[in-house]
């Protein structure tokens, strides 16, 4: 299961006319561009959190 969920809003603008960016060379997976505010952005896992008690 290589497929991750598409961001619903710009973290910019919070518009939602964002697609794929494949422009740039080596943007790879998880590159989005936004049409309205035209920013382009990547999105990365970081890990997990550990629960607090």
């Amino acid at each position: 299961m290589s497929e991750r969920m598409a961001p619903f809003h710009c973290p910019y603008c919070g518009e939602e006319d964002l697609r794929p960016h494949e422009v740039a060379e080596g943007s790879g997976h998880g590159a989005w561009e936004c049409r309205s505010c035209m920013r382009a952005f990547k999105l990365s896992f970081l890990g997990l959190l550990r629960p607090t008690s």
